[in-house]
């Protein structure tokens, strides 16, 4: 079978928005979730209203992120370090108008699941419909509780289809 180039619709999935540089900070919805037995939490970038990344990580004091059960939403914040490493990190209000950074959201972060978080951003980013993505996602198959985790995933985005 051939596919010819100009009968594939990408444009019309496409929007410039794609193309531009990522802001330095960007509105994000907070998900949670259960992986196994543990409880994690996604956080969800969004460009327009849209999803455009997301991180994922534990909801543990010591190794994860600890939130307030009422923080649903705040910002992701990109930071380029000196030596050309990004961070980034999530801020949200509390009720009494205070604003909270947690620092370094890829360092809390088990490098695995960064990794696929990773992917699954860069196919948002590029314009792939969320219900492709979460087709996509719902279709890898994973060993290790990892499958589990990817079903968390595919809960937090089908909130944005």
């Amino acid at each position: 079978m051939v596919v010819s180039w100009k009968n594939v619709k990408f444009a019309s999935t496409m929007t410039e928005e794609v193309y531009t540089k990522r802001p330095e900070v960007l509105e994000c919805d907070v998900v949670r979730f259960q992986n196994e037995k543990e409880k994690w939490m996604a956080f969800v970038g969004l460009l327009n209203g849209k999803p455009y990344e997301i991180f994922t990580g534990l909801q543990d004091d010591e190794e994860g992120i600890i939130l307030p059960k009422s923080v649903n939403s705040g910002k992701i914040i990109k930071h380029v370090n000196p030596d050309g490493t990004k961070r980034y990190d999530f801020q949200f209000e509390n009720r009494r108008g205070y604003k909270t950074t947690v620092e370094g959201l890829s360092e809390k972060f088990n490098p695995i699941y960064w990794n696929y978080a990773k992917l699954i951003s860069g196919v948002l980013r590029y314009g792939m419909p969320i219900n492709n993505v979460i087709k996509l996602v719902s279709s890898l198959e994973m060993d290790g509780g990892i499958d589990t985790w990817a079903n968390g995933v595919v809960r937090a985005l089908k909130k944005y289809a």
